[in-house]
């Protein structure tokens, strides 16, 4: 069994909660729009793997460091971590194919700042969207999600709420 610590939309912010609600995660994925690496390095420092992909706005060193897209098996689920995928009946453009060429059970990814857990009952997966864990954007509240995976099965799935925009700890 493994948990997850997910989130995404970070934009370049630090939440010092991230460290807390993610302490005891084997894996942390962050879905994209990290914005500064020094986002990526803080989240390393706290589990033992991160798995990250770039958003529409990483550059420069986040954009060398993760690629579009990340398929990969893990404790029997086969996931898909992106940025821009859209959601069950709302896939976007070559999506759902993808998902379907490719097995996916879970599929993460961000960008449009609403949290999202959905079972599409079409393709027998998992989708999550952790919402918007950063300061910018139109979100109400920001939010990270966590979740066990063990032999294929989704469990514990848990969201955590940050608070609004203007509820923040620590920048950069």
């Amino acid at each position: 069994m493994k948990r997850i610590g997910i989130l995404s939309d970070t934009h370049s912010h630090w939440d010092d909660r991230f460290s807390y609600y993610f302490a005891d995660c084997d894996e942390i994925w962050h879905a994209g729009d990290i914005g500064y690496s020094e986002i990526l390095d803080r989240l390393e420092s706290i589990g033992p793997r991160v798995r990250a992909v770039r958003g529409n706005i990483d550059h420069g060193e986040v954009a060398r460091r993760c690629r579009e897209i990340e398929i990969f098996d893990l404790e029997g689920a086969r996931v898909l971590l992106t940025h821009i995928g859209g959601y069950p009946g709302k896939w976007s453009r070559g999506m759902k194919r993808l998902l379907q060429e490719e097995g996916v059970t879970l599929m993460v990814d961000g960008h449009s700042h609403i949290l999202r857990v959905m079972y599409d009952k079409e393709l027998g997966l998992l989708h999550i969207n952790p919402g918007a864990a950063g300061l910018q954007g139109w979100h109400q509240k920001r939010t990270l999600v966590k979740l066990s995976i063990d032999n294929g099965q989704f469990k514990d799935c848990e969201v955590i709420e940050l608070g609004k925009p203007n509820n923040h700890t620590t920048e950069r």
